[in-house]
């Protein structure tokens, strides 16, 4: 698999030593000493270092979070070079930052901490620092978010061999890694559920302390004149909010195009619980295309029929022409909100350029349209951006955002949030 390390190296000592005042103020003085190398070096990750809450802990064998707390083992950080213990709080505080105790949602601890460890990593090397010996990497993945790094190793058909001990993503608040929030039954399970209101609150609190301190440490950023914001964090800060594809959300825009398209509520949908406003001026028409070229496997076409669901019941009053695309079209098919979906054609290889030939050719001044293309994002481009309103819903692990031409781009996450 790529070039993935895994954390066999980190490791703590057999006989691991007593924890005494003097071990503490030591270590703590230690984690001090690194804020200070940290503040001489980026005002970035220094303002995001300043939030976090540091506790010298001998039950985690090097260095672990709960979103609220970093937990540091004094021998183990006592073992490291000076670079390396900078390194080390930096990886446990950007875990923080970037919400990967909250944001793993219900996916499987050990596989999120491991997606997350790569991302973590390969933002901290790239960006000069270095880490303790054996720390994950994976740089062919390493430049994505953490939902897309997870969700391709979880399509891989080889199995990962992963050092499970050296889990570093614990339960939110809890001191206890996030995979035994999962093994109780019975009284414990029942005792989890009566926890559940204290424990969405305890996320909300982290949650919001870390985007506050995100936010600080941005604005420090831009107004100093070191250690300007990392252009490696870019592709993860895009998914500090969960990702969820809220059609009806995006397609709002389109259907209060102008203040005369509206003649009173739309009755026959109340039972929906839309209370939508009646469209009486002009139609709305989503024009979809679905990349179905040889890169895109069976999993990926499942979840890019389901977006094509979703919009269709968006809006009862959408009209929808459906197309499935490699080099050549198939269809449109045109759909509406009780249609069945046609099945997938293609296989071939990816260009963009058909479906849009295809939407100006039938574009008319008639109708406000918008044109959404689901695909990894590799293929032929047109050379210019079409009349209408354009938006790419993109793989993960597909082309980055910023080398789309033209129209906005969000990433679709497959795992489960």
């Amino acid at each position: 698999m790529s070039n993935l390390r895994t954390d066999q190296t980190l490791t703590a000592s057999p006989q691991p030593i007593k924890l005494t005042p003097e071990i503490i103020r030591t270590t703590e003085k230690n984690i001090s000493a690194s804020l200070v190398r940290i503040s001489t070096r980026s005002s970035f990750f220094a303002t995001l270092a300043l939030f976090a809450r540091f506790q010298v802990s001998d039950k985690v064998p090097t260095a672990a979070t709960d979103g609220r707390h970093i937990y540091v083992n004094p021998q183990f950080f006592g073992s490291l070079t000076v670079g390396q213990q900078d390194g080390l709080i930096l990886h446990e505080v950007l875990h923080d930052a970037l919400l990967h105790v909250t944001r793993r949602g219900s996916r499987d601890p050990k596989l999120w901490n491991v997606a997350a460890d790569i991302v973590i990593n390969g933002i901290i090397l790239r960006d000069g620092w270095v880490l303790p010996e054996g720390g994950l990497r994976d740089s062919s993945k390493e430049h994505l978010a953490t939902e897309e790094v997870y969700d391709l190793l979880m399509r891989q058909a080889e199995k990962i061999e992963i050092q499970v001990e050296m889990q570093d993503l614990l339960a939110p608040g809890s001191g206890e890694p996030s995979g035994k929030e999962s093994q109780g039954e019975g009284k414990e399970a029942q005792a989890k559920g009566r926890k559940g209101d204290k424990t969405s609150k305890l996320k909300e609190e982290i949650e919001a302390d870390w985007r506050n301190a995100m936010e600080q440490a941005k604005m420090i950023a831009k107004s100093s004149t070191w250690g300007k914001f990392p252009g490696s964090m870019a592709r993860e800060m895009a998914h500090l909010q969960p990702t969820k594809l809220d059609w009806r959300s995006y397609l709002w825009r389109y259907l209060t195009h102008t203040p005369t398209d509206f003649s009173g509520f739309d009755r026959r949908f109340m039972y929906q619980g839309l209370y939508l406003e009646a469209i009486a001026g002009e139609s709305v028409r989503v024009q979809v295309a679905v990349d179905t070229s040889g890169s895109i496997d069976n999993e990926a076409i499942v979840a890019f029929v389901s977006e094509v669901r979703a919009i269709l019941e968006a809006y009862p009053h959408l009209k929808c022409d459906l197309c499935y695309i490699d080099t050549q079209i198939y269809g449109p098919y045109a759909l509406t909100h009780d249609s069945h979906l046609p099945p997938p054609e293609g296989g071939g290889g990816t260009d963009f350029r058909p479906f849009f030939e295809h939407i100006e050719k039938n574009t008319n001044g008639y109708e406000t349209q918008v044109a959404i293309y689901l695909t990894d994002g590799w293929g032929d481009f047109p050379d210019y951006a079409p009349s209408i309103p354009a938006l790419w819903v993109v793989l993960p692990g597909g082309r980055d955002v910023e080398q789309f031409p033209f129209g906005e781009t969000i990433r679709l996450t497959l795992g489960d949030g």
